[in-house]
Parts: C-alpha cells; structure tokens; sequence
C-alpha cells in the first residue's frame, strides 16, 4: 500500500514538473519534441531531475504531456499547418532567408514571400493552369469538381464560384479525366500510363503506409511526381522553390544584420541597417530565381518524359485494331476519309463493318490515335 501511495505521489510529481518547464508557453506543445515550445518542456524537465532514471515521475511528466497535447490540439494544428506543399514550401524558404529577414516590416515580407514562393512555386505545382483561363484555369487531364450531374465532358463547371475557392484557395488539382477525354488534353497519354497514374494515386499507400507521401516516375504527362497529403509537387515546382531560397538568401546575406532591441519582456524588434537590400529587389531577386529553377525542373521533366516515350505504344495499348491494307495496296484509313467525304459505298469497308456514318467516324478517330501515337 506504501508503495502504492508513493507510486502515485511520483506520478501527481512528475505532472507539476511538466506544469513548471511550460510556464509562459500556451501553444505548441507537442507530445513528440516536433516543435522548439516541446522541445524547451522536455528540457525543463531534465534541469528538474526528471529523467529516465526517475521513471515513475517521468511517466506522470509525459501522461501530463500528453493530455496537454489533446487540449491544445498541438500536433494536430501542426499537421494542418503543413498539411499543403505551399505552407511547408513557406516554412523552407524562410529557414533559408536567415534572420536578415526580419529587419522587413510583415507587408514586406509579403511581398517578398509572394514574389519568390506564392506565385511562382504555386503556378509550378499543377493545382491550376494559367493558360486556361477559358476553363478557369483546369489543370490538363483533370476534370472539373463541380461539372454538371451525369455530363459526359467533364471539363466544363456548371459552379464557377465553388470550383475558383476550391482550386485556388483549397488548393486542390481535382480528379483525372476518363482515359478518353484526357488523352484530348494530353494526345501522347496512354492507356498504360493512365492505368500505372490511377493505380499510383488510389491505391499505393507510400512508403509510411498510409498515403501521406509517395511519389512515381510518371503522371499523367509523363513526367515525376510526388504527393504530399495527396497534392501534387513536381520538378518544376521543387525547382522554382531552390531557385528562390537560394536568390533570395543571397541578396540577404549581402547586407549587414539589424539593431536588435527589446521591447517589453518577451517581444524583440529588429531595426533595419542603414544598407538594407530594398524589399523590391530582394523580391525580383527571389522572383529571377525561382523563374530560373522551374525552367531547369521543366527541361528536366522533358528530358525524363522524353525517356519514358522511347518506346513507343502497342496498338494493343489503346485495344485497337491497327489499320488493314484492302488488296494489298489501298490503306484502310484513305479509303475511310473518302467514304466520309461522300465516295463509295465500298465493298471492303462493308465487309468489315463499317457500314454507317457513324461507325466511319469513330474509325477515322481510332485511326488517327494511332498515327498520334506513331508520330
């Protein structure tokens, strides 16, 4: 019963440890040390005696933690926090900045952000296309979230308002085309790598097991991606952000550090030097950069698609018939265009079926997909 009673004073012990190496910290404390908030607890605790060799209390310190945690809901505001590439791409531009950054007030640190993270980094991730503004911006091969009910073309939105919020506030590309209607956006798709995307983006888990980050040597354009929490980053993208951290901590680093001062008990101000970098060249700079780095990451994914075209598709690919020759001499497809155009009727297409406008047509279709694919 002693033992119990000292088991249990141990663990109520190890709790207000916990309570003391937090005092003045009300956010970001997370169960695992994920965050500098956990990580000073964690050595509070230590500076108080609470270690391994103190196990009792140290496990009445971590049950504390982690109910702390619950309430807080710290490492779930964590994970939402960088649950996008765009947040996460933030966070890694600023640890590259350095402290220099912070001699600029927050709007222009903004601009800064905008120019060398938010527009070029965002453009080069394929949530949005800007050079479709006709479909409002749809990403090639990826269909609409909010086409009308039951339409067979589904590039085409019937709620505008819901498909800009969801594309470029929530950030998300949408969901691939049927096989048919984004081999018209992307005339080199193929049924193969169409089959190999869907599989990778529905069924592979990653390496974690559970989706959260994976990655293939070919989407839908040939070219490699990876997901994180299911959105896309590509070359182009990982490209335009090196770029822009790599200029952009250059064009700070060449000004001296700023006056740091205090202000009050916790707050510190940093006042610009005299040879502070103007917020507008810091800014093209980081803009040049990243400009430069998702031109390399595009070159790179051409090079790469380029590979992965060198062989050429089968017509048993796309399960069509590949073209007949009629006695030997006339191709099939010359004699399709003529009888579209109003010649024959001719026997050979008879035999074989094609013997109404309509099934011409879908023949003519099928058989320029194959000249498609072999040119």
């Amino acid at each position: 019963m002693k033992r119990l009673k000292q088991t249990f004073e141990d663990l109520k012990a190890g709790g207000r440890a916990f309570a003391k190496a937090t005092e003045g910290i009300d956010y970001g404390l997370t169960f695992a040390p994920f965050t500098k908030a956990s990580r000073k607890a964690y050595s509070g605790l230590k500076e108080q005696g609470v270690t391994t060799k103190t196990p009792v209390k140290l496990a009445g310190a971590l049950a504390t933690s982690a109910v702390t945690d619950l309430g807080y809901d710290a490492t779930r505001v964590l994970y939402w926090k960088n649950n996008h590439p765009m947040p996460i791409s933030d966070s890694l531009s600023r640890l590259a900045q350095g402290k220099n950054i912070n001699q600029y007030s927050a709007p222009q640190k903004a601009v800064i952000g905008l120019a060398s993270v938010g527009l070029p980094v965002g453009a080069s991730l394929g949530i949005y296309d800007l050079t479709n503004p006709g479909e409002l911006f749809r990403p090639k091969g990826f269909a609409q979230s909010y086409a009308e009910q039951g339409s067979e073309d589904r590039r085409q939105t019937g709620q505008p308002a819901p498909e800009l919020l969801e594309r470029f506030v929530l950030g998300r590309q949408g969901r691939p085309l049927k096989f048919d209607t984004a081999k018209e956006d992307l005339p080199d798709l193929t049924k193969q790598r169409y089959a190999n995307y869907m599989n990778f983006l529905y069924n592979d888990k990653g390496p974690l097991g559970v989706g959260l980050i994976k990655g293939t040597m070919e989407n839908l354009r040939g070219e490699p991606e990876a997901r994180i929490v299911g959105f896309p980053v590509g070359l182009q993208a990982v490209g335009a952000l090196a770029g822009s951290s790599a200029a952009t901590a250059a064009a700070l680093r060449s000004m001296p550090p700023g006056k740091v001062e205090k202000k009050g008990k916790a707050q510190t101000i940093v006042r610009p030097s005299a040879k502070r970098v103007p917020t507008a060249q810091v800014a093209a700079a980081g803009a040049g950069g990243a400009l430069v780095g998702a031109l390399a990451g595009k070159l790179m994914n051409r090079a790469l698609a380029s590979q992965g075209q060198s062989d050429l598709p089968s017509t048993q690919e796309y399960g069509i018939t590949p073209e007949r020759t009629f006695n030997g001499v006339t191709p099939e497809g010359e004699l399709v265009m003529a009888a579209i155009r109003g010649y024959g009727p001719y026997d050979e297409l008879e035999k074989v079926g094609l013997n109404t406008p309509e099934k011409l047509e879908q023949r003519r279709q099928e058989l320029s997909q194959l000249y498609s694919a072999t040119a």
